[in-house]
């Protein structure tokens, strides 16, 4: 019969876990500090971060956001009413509609990006190799550890 290996919970363990806990928080304040510059809320700054990269379809945004579709639709229209996001069939299957970002969409999606220095600041202090390292150990604890970079 097979054990299950215990997390540890010691004080360097619990340290680390409170400094992560602390480097989101600021980075999601950050974030949200970003977005209202944009006249944006938090849920519609991902959302269009999201869409900045590929357009998705809509059930794929509500997982990737982990909301329910019809709040991703209301999030769509409100951009969509911006000009930021478009709706347009998905060329696999016309059935499905594909939120896009527009190209002014994508702008404010860069904006967005190049406004938050919380991580690229502290980061900057770092030297190459304790970034790889860092980077690496992160991927480790994701469980998507693999030697490309």
């Amino acid at each position: 019969m097979a054990t299950q290996k215990r997390p540890r919970i010691d004080p360097l363990t619990m340290e680390v876990v409170e400094l992560i806990g602390t480097v989101v928080a600021r980075y999601h304040d950050e974030y949200e500090d970003a977005a209202a510059e944009h006249a944006l809320t938090g849920a519609q700054a991902r959302l269009l971060s999201l869409l900045s990269l590929e357009p998705l379809p809509m059930r794929r945004l509500a997982q990737q956001l982990k909301c329910e579709p019809s709040n991703v639709t209301g999030i769509v229209d409100r951009l969509e009413a911006r000009g930021l996001v478009e709706r347009r069939p998905d060329p696999a299957d016309r059935r499905v509609k594909l939120a896009a970002a527009t190209t002014e969409g994508h702008g404010v999606a860069r904006g967005l990006r190049e406004s938050l220095n919380f991580a690229r600041e502290p980061l900057a202090e770092l030297s190459d190799e304790e970034r790889l390292t860092l980077r690496d150990l992160l991927r480790r604890m994701l469980g998507t550890d693999d030697t490309e970079g």
